[in-house]
């Protein structure tokens, strides 16, 4: 699918007086001055950190000030997926958030290091110096549950400040951290922890979402019985009055070793710092491990360069602590910036409750995911008529394309000084592939460029990059963060199956994407779930941005069951309605869109209402798996209903099937 050149329309272009004064900028004078690296703009800072790549990282890591204990013998050796980075070095993830002097930052006792909102009103807030006081403490009392290098500690527990203070105490002692939701089913949290032997378990006793408590202590308990190397269970006293049997309490363990000296465990560059988790739809959650080294100088590139963020900045993203935003969203640590904490339901009472947030502690750097933009152009909320958002500098979005109404709605309603960062990256790297920065402008409906070191290309069908033609989203040059190995694969056999299978040496993300001749970027959707009509590829985003720019649909997913290169099967359309809308109603107008914003062939073949679209545990819409099971696969064959969100939500495509 090839596209014309005409670039759309600016929405937002970078202050040449606020250029001068970012850290993107004072690293361009720095590769000039100390280098000898001539970079006059971000798009030949780009092609310097894709094509000179050991240059590049070491020059970050000494621009940011990344601490070493021992300093590395060469930057990068070997290729992918072998490729080794920093050998020799060795560092620690938690002296870096808690240390002054990463990137420049001083983060004083008394400075703000975290602010935290919970949905019901409790809130609290952490300095620099209460924040490590509270890691030394709970660093001190793991070492006496036994915990060191390697090992591995777990958590059941929302996005709050102790979730917060437990993985940095686990960190310090180069132990390995894990982290579920505690809205996780039994099932989909013992198929994440049991895989990795935990030694200690860190849960909450109950929660609080969309104006209801939850008591987790008997999942806490089934787990318990689940994960037999357990030596210690660790209760937050959080939402909720009960404790638990033969479990320690948080604040009594923390209360006995306060004053407990803060110190760090220098680890190799690849040490493992955390795992996470790959959607586990179709079988067992792959564990994605990520290494101390790879994490600092990722995040420290993406927060402090590509998102300009450092002391005095209040940095806020929604997520759990099940989605990879928010190990990256503690990373604002690294930079010095306040990182702002919400648990709950972004709903509730009503869409507002973020953007009220967001003037209560006057955010600089907003974010949240595309269809919770969607969702608040649907409900016609106004945020900055309603608040003063004159803090907010940047609105960041993820977790699905966002549509060119979604870029529309945050101008007209949030603010057009506010610069839009769609990005796009993965779990698979804890990191961003394409993104904005503070020197790039913001075109409709396009991620602004490529993120430095990230050698992102469009591949079509014969394996040649290509531009201004949708493609395969591949990665040509290794990056820092991606995964040392997968928990449970001795030979890496998987980890290569899952990323260098198509193109040998080269990674393959998944994505369907579009390199624009001005270096932006868009993302079409995943590409095994591609619509291919009559020879005519298109991303499921393009066809979601048309049916769901009408009021009358809520939500809706679409599947394409014909096999690769021939029509012999649907295109079918399933819709979640808006309350009181008909198909009848609708139907003919959603005919008649689509084949004039799209195409003629890429008018479903049936509209079919469902009460909802099957999502995973993250909130993404479970295209492959809903194409396998009308394909006629089986259910349990086809996904791993512990894996999402809303299980019942396939009953309607299982009949389907079956008719």
């Amino acid at each position: 699918m090839t596209h014309t050149a005409d670039a759309p329309e600016v929405l937002w272009r970078p202050d040449r007086s606020h250029v001068s004064d970012t850290k993107i900028e004072a690293f361009r004078q720095w590769l000039r001055r100390e280098r000898g690296v001539e970079v006059d703009d971000y798009a030949s800072l780009w092609e310097f950190s894709v094509r000179q790549v050991p240059e590049f990282w070491s020059a970050v890591t000494e621009f940011l000030g990344v601490r070493w204990h021992e300093r590395p013998r060469e930057v990068l050796s070997g290729a992918m997926p072998s490729a080794k980075w920093f050998d020799g070095g060795t560092l620690n993830y938690a002296e870096h958030a808690l240390s002054p002097g990463v990137a420049g930052a001083a983060k004083g006792d008394d400075e703000l290091a975290v602010i935290f909102h919970r949905e019901d009103g409790v809130s609290g807030q952490l300095t620099y110096g209460a924040l490590r006081a509270k890691v030394a403490a709970a660093r001190a009392a793991l070492r006496e549950l036994g915990v060191g290098k390697g090992d591995r500690v777990v958590a059941l527990a929302p996005n709050c400040p102790q979730t917060l203070i437990a993985f940095l105490a686990t960190a310090s002692l180069g132990a390995i951290w894990s982290s579920c939701s505690p809205d996780f089913g039994v099932r989909a949290i013992a198929d994440r922890f049991t895989q990795i032997e935990p030694k200690v378990l860190i849960a909450v006793n109950g929660y609080v979402y969309n104006g209801r408590s939850f008591d987790v202590r008997s999942t806490v308990t089934q787990l318990r019985e689940q994960i037999p190397a357990l030596a210690a269970t660790v209760l937050i006293d959080y939402a909720g009055e009960g404790r638990l049997d033969g479990a320690l309490d948080w604040d009594t363990l923390l209360a006995e070793h306060a004053g407990a000296e803060l110190e760090f465990e220098p680890v190799e560059f690849a040490h493992p710092l955390w795992v996470l988790y790959s959607s586990g739809t179709t079988g067992l959650p792959k564990g994605i491990v990520h290494g101390h080294g790879g994490i600092i100088v990722e995040h420290l590139k993406a927060i402090v360069l590509q998102s300009d963020l450092g002391p005095g900045d209040r940095f806020f993203w929604f997520t759990t602590t099940g989605w990879m935003m928010w190990n990256f969203l503690i990373s604002g640590l690294l930079a010095g910036s306040t990182i702002v904490l919400f648990d709950g339901s972004p709903g509730y009472p009503d869409l507002n409750v973020l953007w009220h947030l967001a003037e209560q502690h006057r955010v600089t750097y907003f974010g949240t995911s595309a269809p919770f933009v969607q969702s608040c152009l649907k409900a016609g909320i106004h945020p900055a008529s309603r608040y003063d958002l004159t803090a907010l500098r940047v609105l960041g979005s993820t977790g699905a394309p966002l549509s060119t109404e979604g870029f529309r709605w945050i101008v007209d309603e949030v603010g057009k000084s506010v610069q839009i960062c769609s990005v796009s990256g993965g779990t698979d790297l804890c990191a961003a592939f394409v993104a904005g920065a503070p020197d790039v402008p913001v075109w409709l409906g396009e991620l602004s460029c490529r993120a430095l070191g990230a050698a992102v290309s469009a591949f079509d069908e014969a394996g040649n990059a290509v531009v201004e033609e949708v493609g395969e989203l591949v990665i040509s040059e290794p990056m820092p963060s991606m995964p040392v190995f997968f928990w449970n694969d001795p030979d890496g056999s998987r980890l290569r199956e899952a990323y260098f299978g198509m193109y040998p040496g080269l990674w393959r993300h998944g994505d369907w994407i579009r390199i624009t001749g001005r270096g932006s970027a868009v993302i079409y959707g995943r590409s095994d779930s591609t619509l291919n009509r009559g020879g005519v590829r298109m991303g499921t985003a393009e066809f979601y941005r048309v049916v769901e720019g009408f009021d009358q649909v809520a939500d809706s997913l679409v599947v394409d069951t014909s096999a690769a290169g021939n029509d012999d099967g649907q295109l079918l359309c399933f819709l979640v309605l808006a309350p009181g809308a008909e198909l009848s109603d609708v139907e003919p107008a959603l005919r008649k869109e689509l084949r004039g914003a799209l195409s003629p062939r890429h008018v479903p073949d049936r509209f079919v209402v469902v009460a909802e679209v099957p999502r995973t545990l993250n909130g993404k819409k479970c295209e492959v798996p809903v194409k396998k099971i009308l394909s006629g696969v089986a259910p349990e064959r086809a996904v791993s209903k512990d894996a999402l969100a809303n299980p019942a939500a396939l009953a309607p495509f299982v009949e389907l099937a079956k008719g």
